[in-house]
């Protein structure tokens, strides 16, 4: 890799992935470091009553087989960590080496994650709308703030982009192309979408990034490709790329199916640093490699001419 290129890094988006189970969490952020080699390990922070309307929280949940509770709201709270566990798990992540981060659905979720200052929070796809909460984290945190675009419409990107460059955040900024669901389609993933906002905003924020919902690893190799090939327009810098990861994919929950188990991000961590080595122009005409080939290989006029002979 060149001194300029900067390495991609990769998120395990463990989400609620631990079943609401503090060890599995720790588990979780040991093997994504450890195993998989990922660089952040990132969970999500809810205030139920507060992102949930009344209705919302007492209905049952739309799939009885992954509810943890008796109703949606139920559910919810089974698997909600405290602020308090919230420190437990970034202490680890410290222990482990790996960058510790959380989404926040709300603005109480938002205010209680950003006084523990990590060094990125994210803007999940479902209230990259909510400007009062991003309102909150542009005048009262310091570190990067990153927004998924899953649901969105273009002018609702640009609209996002425009609020954190008029409050002098946009170099800050990482924004995430994003199809959600869960799984995704291979056909609905449209990975030159990296490409619409690396063109439209690359020179604003601080970077683009890839959030994948699909299966395998292939897309997202695919997606470091487009990124880096539109770096190296000057179309700004491709800087994450983010999965959903479990210990097990058959447990129990709406995010399992799409999440990697750790000998897949294993393998996706080892196949981006490999390809991204390979995502680069020639040094010189003849490497050194293809020097020695050459020497024994090449055919050359002047070795076949008669006064050779």
């Amino acid at each position: 890799m060149s001194e300029d290129k900067t390495p991609v890094k990769v998120i395990a988006e463990i989400g609620c992935n631990h079943t609401g189970d503090l060890e599995i969490a720790k588990e979780l952020i040991r093997v994504a470091a450890h195993v998989c080699k990922a660089d952040i390990a990132k969970f999500q922070k809810r205030h139920n009553r507060e992102l949930l309307t009344p209705e919302q929280y007492n209905t049952p949940h739309p799939v009885p087989a992954n509810a943890y509770g008796d109703t949606y709201g139920a559910h919810r709270e089974f698997l909600e960590m405290d602020t308090d566990q919230h420190k437990e798990l970034i202490q680890c992540c410290e222990e482990n080496g790996i960058a510790y981060s959380t989404s926040v659905w709300d603005l109480t979720s938002a205010k209680e994650m950003a006084a523990l200052n990590p060094p990125l929070l994210k803007i999940p796809s479902a209230t990259n709308q909510h400007y009062d909460l991003q309102g909150y984290l542009c005048e009262n945190y310091a570190g990067e703030i990153h927004v998924s675009t899953g649901m969105s419409t273009g002018q609702e990107i640009v609209d996002l982009v425009n609020f954190y460059a008029e409050r002098g955040r946009a170099k800050d900024l990482v924004v995430y192309s994003c199809t959600s669901g869960y799984p995704v389609a291979f056909e609905d993933i449209c990975l030159f979408e990296i490409r619409n906002l690396m063109e439209k905003f690359g020179a604003t924020v601080k970077g683009i990034g890839f959030s994948g919902h699909h299966l395998g690893i292939s897309a997202d190799v695919a997606a470091l490709a487009v990124g880096r090939a539109m770096e190296a327009d000057g179309k700004g810098h491709f800087t994450h790329i983010e999965r959903h990861f479990t210990l097990d994919r058959t447990w129990k929950g709406t995010d399992h199916a799409a999440s990697l188990e750790p000998d897949g991000l294993r393998r996706l961590c080892r196949d981006l640093k490999n390809v991204d080595m390979a995502l680069a122009y020639k040094g010189q005409d003849i490497l050194p490699v293809e020097q020695v080939q050459r020497d024994k290989l090449k055919w050359v006029k002047e070795d076949h001419s008669p006064a050779a002979e």
